[in-house]
């Protein structure tokens, strides 16, 4: 595959670009000067490009592309898949391997948020604790754990909250005739019959604020919103105001609207976890995610299946 030309539109994994550049003539398209860009997708090299960032040459052909998973917009995202289709150009993402560390963080948030880890460290490192025993926080273990999307990573939060004797109930776009959990037709019904709703679904127009006001007020102070999903599914605005205002119990997020800027209200709440989106952010789970990028690749180059096709 030596002679194969792959572009990296920017540096992503450490360990992906060594493994391409050993297999590959490897793109590094961020390490291309601003001026020279536009011409880095003609014949010529820009004089200023450095050697091995020269532009995309004739026999360089369409690749399958990496992607690590549905980041962009539900709209643009669907236009994308429309246009690399029409082009003839093959597309794969990285399921199934992200599915145990990001359920993992799931959980992790849940009894963070819960039994207010954050703040009991906080307390510990000030020193409070010679002054006084820490408040009581709320049990985890039990609590009514409902889940929009029973997917692969759906599926993954409810096995791991059922060691925990948490009742599981779901909402999907339809009921899943083999599961075994109860499954309600709408957001709201679902909010109004858990303790903790967990938002782990596609994001697509259908599922674009599908956390609103009412499903907000439906699951109430005593109810807590766990997003690994993405941040356009909460109506970020009303749920700021809904924490501040007490209507909401507490929050753990690893997911924001316009990453990485968070509300800044949200930093003075004791009930809220926040993360920088690091569901999948593990070095387990980052190399099986390379690994997959290139077994896809070598796939396509070899005129094999794909691994795991999106187009």
């Amino acid at each position: 595959m030596e002679s194969i030309g792959v572009l990296m539109t920017n540096p992503m994994n450490s360990y992906l670009e060594q493994e391409l550049s050993k297999r590959v003539n490897l793109f590094r398209f961020w390490k291309v000067p601003e001026p020279d860009r536009a011409q880095f997708w003609l014949r010529t090299p820009p004089p200023s490009a450095p050697s091995s960032e020269a532009p995309l040459r004739a026999r360089t052909r369409p690749s399958s592309t990496p992607c690590r998973g549905s980041r962009s917009s539900p709209t643009s995202a669907s236009a994308s898949t429309r246009s690399t289709s029409e082009k003839g150009i093959r597309v794969t993402n990285t399921p199934d391997v992200l599915t145990d560390c990001v359920a993992d963080l799931a959980i992790g948030l849940m009894i963070a948020v819960l039994r207010r880890i954050p703040e009991c460290d906080r307390y510990v490192r000030a020193g409070l604790w010679k002054k006084g025993n820490f408040r009581l926080t709320t049990k985890f273990s039990g609590k009514r754990v409902g889940i929009i999307g029973l997917g692969r990573i759906g599926s993954a939060v409810a096995k791991r909250a059922e060691a925990f004797s948490c009742p599981i109930a779901y909402h999907s776009r339809t009921k899943k005739a083999d599961s075994k959990y109860t499954y309600y037709p709408s957001v709201v019904e679902l909010a109004s019959n858990c303790d903790i709703l967990v938002v782990a679904c596609a994001l697509t127009e259908e599922t674009r604020y599908i956390v609103n006001r009412d499903v907000i007020n439906a699951l109430g102070p005593k109810g807590y919103l766990i997003n690994i999903g993405r941040g356009s599914h909460v109506d970020e605005p009303e749920l700021v105001s809904a924490l501040v205002e007490g209507r909401l119990g507490g929050a753990g997020l690893d997911v924001f609207e316009k990453e990485p800027h968070v509300p800044e209200e949200l930093f003075k709440l004791d009930n809220v976890v926040l993360v920088p989106h690091v569901a999948s952010a593990t070095e387990e789970t980052r190399k099986d995610m390379a690994d997959l990028v290139i077994k896809n690749l070598e796939a396509h180059f070899s005129g094999k299946h794909l691994l795991t096709p999106v187009v």
